[in-house]
């Protein structure tokens, strides 16, 4: 019997033992297998492989999905096998099936500067017409058009029409541009003149733009040349603030503006970025300077490139001056020069003292000079000085000689009328050791441009005072509808009594010509409808593409003269006709100043287009019947200087380098008044 159960037991655990290896050798093979799918899966993933599934069979491994094309079925082959052997892959894979040919996606790039245009890309056979093409031609003028487009039989797609009239519209307003067009997006990268034109050209295209378009602009505006480079800080009673305020990077804008408003200054304090610094450490200098002045308590502090004043209030401690003077002293950094003023209380009143100086100017244009002169050469300077910015009838003299007064003041007294030209009404008051501009304004700018003049003219640790007022313009009540005819005969009239005159050889509006320029923003304002044209001439001398250059830029800077004004310039267009259209002989002086002009056009939306005006060339011009004219100083010939000598005038030196006859020092405002002024020759 033992011995018939030791024969049963055994077998049974051979067999038990047997059944226990079996279950743990397929635990064992399933376990692998799920590692190895696991593996497989996350090795996937890391490839951005989320379409294929992997599956294993013992010792295979299958690989299973629709893979978008055959490159992603091999990248998921060798993900797997970087897991798995390849010869224990299945490839299991399907390929999708491939999509329809989807259409040509249209665009087009136009490209304009001065050489003319390019046009790039590809359109619908559609848009290949013959519209098309006279529109480029009318844009590009006399300059070339270069045409490198390609067509296909496809239809438009949605907006393409639309996209490609406004793409047109920005490129004909944008004369150095760059304009990528798609039925979605249009793309816009251009240079303007100024700041004032970029705002101006942005808002004009915002409101153009077709609903529903994507509109991309980068427009980019020069920084201005700012010469002298300035600043200046002021704290009074009535608080901290910048009549002037140039940086030349934004780090530097920033750091002043943080020291300012540490000082008091307003919370939406801001300065101008120019060109024209003296130095990289402008930023820390002025900054230095401003957080020296709030030391002080009360004072002004100027900048004028790399010499520096600070004037501290009448009254501070001495101590307190010499202590802070001092430590800026050894602040600056040492391209600057600190000229520190602690002065005797001042005497602002017009009515005191026989060293003084007083120039007021009326709201209606009207000068009265009254006060002192040091002799009859300085008296006769002055008057004509005066008559040069304000007109000849408009200014009244009363000045009396003292041979006592201090040396410079000529210079103070042409810097003071200089100052007050740039005011709409107010005084200017100059004393030895004093000079106060005071008044109204309609330019937001005409503060930081007085400081300039000031710290320019008056030199080193020089004691002034701005005290300007911004108004902003309105428009004359009454003018609801008023005649576009009749605006631009008031325009004429303004023009016919004073010239808008430039800078010799710049775009820069003279300031002899801010009156006239105020006028006529009055009579926009009252005629906010009226499409105009801004029309530039010169005379013949000089290259052609030198005189259009010319008289563009200086009808542009009409433009913003009277955007900055806040006149409406949306229906004001700007054009520069170079020498075509004279209405005076080239032959003599008198008839190139002539042509030397600004013009104002009304526009007739209904008149036909200009082209057959071209044709005209060569035929003799008509008199002029819209606009007077406004210097456009392009190059003149010198005139004889027995001429000049009678006359009183001196003429400048012209930019082909040959130095005309120079008029003595005390000449200097008869030179500013005279009108036979020239630009660059070549």
């Amino acid at each position: 019997m033992r011995r018939l159960l030791h024969k049963l037991i055994v077998p049974g655990v051979f067999a038990l033992a047997a059944l226990v290896c079996i279950g743990a050798a397929l635990l064992a093979v399933e376990r692998i297998e799920s590692q190895a799918t696991e593996a497989t899966r996350e090795a996937l993933l890391a490839r951005g492989i989320d379409w294929a599934s992997p599956r294993t069979d013992g010792m295979l491994m299958h690989l299973s999905g629709t893979a978008p094309d055959e490159a992603a079925r091999f990248h998921a082959l060798a993900a797997a096998g970087s897991v798995v052997d390849s010869t224990h892959l299945i490839d299991e894979i399907e390929i999708a099936a491939p999509n329809p040919v989807d259409g040509p996606r249209f665009s087009v790039e136009l490209l304009r500067n001065d050489t003319g245009i390019s046009v790039i890309g590809l359109i619908p056979q559609s848009s290949r017409t013959e519209a098309l093409a006279d529109e480029l031609s009318r844009i590009a003028g006399r300059l070339p058009v270069t045409d490198m487009m390609d067509v296909a039989d496809d239809p438009a797609p949605q907006g393409w029409d639309g996209a490609l009239g406004f793409g047109l519209t920005a490129l004909e307003r944008l004369k150095r541009s760059k304009v990528s067009i798609t039925a979605e997006r249009v793309a816009v990268t251009a240079i303007s003149n100024s700041t004032e034109d970029k705002a101006r050209l942005e808002g004009e295209l915002r409101a153009a733009a077709p609903k529903g378009l994507e509109l991309v602009l980068e427009i980019s505006a020069p920084r201005p040349i700012i010469a002298p480079f300035t600043l200046r800080f002021l704290m009074t009673e009535a608080g901290a603030r910048f009549d002037a305020c140039a940086a030349d990077t934004e780090g530097a804008a920033a750091l002043i503006v943080a020291a300012a408003r540490e000082a008091g200054a307003p919370g939406d304090t801001t300065c101008t970025l120019g060109l024209g610094a003296p130095s990289a450490e402008w930023g820390p200098a002025a900054a230095s300077g401003i957080e020296a002045l709030a030391k002080l308590g009360a004072g002004s502090l100027t900048f004028s490139d790399a010499d520096v004043t600070l004037v501290a209030a009448a009254g501070t401690e001495p101590a307190l001056f010499d202590k802070v003077s001092a430590a800026l002293k050894a602040d600056l950094p040492e391209a600057f020069k600190l000229h520190a003023v602690l002065p005797a209380p001042v005497d602002t009143d017009a009515t005191a003292g026989p060293a003084e100086f007083i120039a007021t100017l009326s709201p209606e244009g009207l000068v009265q000079l009254r006060g002192r002169a040091t002799d009859e050469m300085v008296r006769d300077a002055t008057e004509s000085y005066a008559r040069s910015r304000f007109g000849s009838a408009r200014v009244h003299s009363a000045l009396r000689l003292d041979p006592a007064l201090p040396e410079g003041w000529p210079v103070r007294m042409l810097a003071g009328l200089e100052a007050l030209a740039q005011l709409r009404n107010g005084s200017a008051i100059v004393q030895p050791d004093f000079v106060q501009i005071s008044g109204l304004t309609e330019d937001e700018t005409a503060r930081a441009r007085v400081a300039q003049i000031l710290s320019d003219r008056l030199g080193n640790a020089q004691n002034f005072d701005i005290d300007i007022t911004y108004r902003a313009p309105v428009a004359p009540p009454g003018s609801v509808h008023p005649d576009p005819a009749a605006c631009v005969a008031q325009i004429d009239a303004a023009l016919d009594e004073r010239k808008i005159t430039f800078d010799p050889g710049s775009a820069t509006i003279d300031g002899a010509s801010l009156r006239v320029v105020d006028e006529i923003a009055d009579i926009l304002r009252g005629c906010p409808r009226a499409k105009m044209e801004i029309a530039g001439y010169t005379d013949s001398q000089g290259r052609d593409e030198m005189n259009l250059r010319l008289s563009q830029a200086r009808a542009d800077a009409v433009v913003d003269a009277l955007m900055a004004r806040r006149v409406l310039v949306g229906n004001l267009t700007a054009k520069g006709y170079g020498e075509e259209a004279p209405v005076a002989t080239n032959d003599t002086e008198e008839g190139r100043e002539a042509n030397r002009r600004i013009e104002f056009h009304l526009i007739d939306d209904s008149a036909p287009d200009e082209a057959a005006a071209e044709d005209a060339e060569g035929t003799e011009a008509p008199e002029a019947e819209a606009g007077a004219g406004a210097e456009a100083d392009d190059a003149t010939e010198q005139a004889p200087p027995d001429a000049a000598a009678a006359e009183g005038a001196a003429t400048e030196d012209d930019d082909s380098g040959e130095a005309a006859p120079a008029a003595a020092e005390d000449e200097t405002p008869a030179e500013a008044g005279a009108e036979d002024r020239t630009d660059g020759q070549d």
